[in-house]
């Protein structure tokens, strides 16, 4: 018997592999169809005053834009921000477009601790059904410039597929000394929230 009830798969609108994969491990098939959304634009207009709030705006809208052409059919929208707190305030990381933006970005998170909020939506034609987000937080440890240099070289370009050049399920496990967290939200979705919301929407088995 199957795990998943509905009578369509999910639509995920987005490119991210780990977000695919966690999915399917989790017998919920997929049609992949990518959100074309002006993130920049998205926050500019909405105007979000947190790295949380951010990746809240941004999941909305992926599913919202992506269900309009979707009729009938149950899309996921998902983004993920990372935020680095201090005394005068919030700084946000976007993916490395460079191995030397990917150079600076662990050099300032270096030492410190910085957050990762991921967050979801479900969207049906146009309206936003829910919105879930999480927050893990992560310590790196101090880094020597050696090892930046090493672990950019073996790294390759995964260092511009993730904020802040890193995938904690891969070489980006070297960087830490602490996580406290849910794992998949690291990942990049909130997963054991939405699936949660799944079961009461009678989408997926209980």
């Amino acid at each position: 018997m199957a795990i998943w009830l509905a009578d369509r798969p999910l639509v995920l609108a987005s490119n991210s592999q780990a977000r695919r994969r966690m999915l399917e491990a989790a017998s919920i098939p997929l049609v992949v169809r990518p959100a074309a959304i002006d993130e920049r634009a998205v926050e500019a207009s909405e105007k979000p005053n947190s790295a949380r709030l951010a990746a809240a705006v941004l999941a909305r809208e992926k599913a919202r834009i992506v269900s309009l052409a979707a009729p009938g059919e149950l899309v996921l929208g998902a983004d993920q921000t990372l935020a680095q707190r201090a005394p005068t305030g919030e700084r946000r990381f976007s993916k490395p477009n460079s191995r030397d933006e990917a150079r600076d970005q662990l050099r300032a998170l270096s030492g410190t601790a910085h957050e990762l909020t991921s967050a979801c939506a479900v969207a049906l034609d146009g309206k936003v059904l829910t919105a879930l987000t999480d927050t893990a937080r992560l310590s790196m440890r101090i880094l020597q410039d050696d090892f930046i240099e090493r672990y950019l070289d073996a790294a390759g370009a995964k260092v511009h597929a993730s904020v802040g050049g890193y995938q904690i399920e891969g070489l980006g496990v070297h960087l830490f000394d602490k996580i406290e967290g849910d794992y998949f939200t690291i990942l990049g979705l909130p997963l054991l929230p939405l699936l949660a919301y799944l079961r009461r929407s009678r989408l997926v088995a209980e």
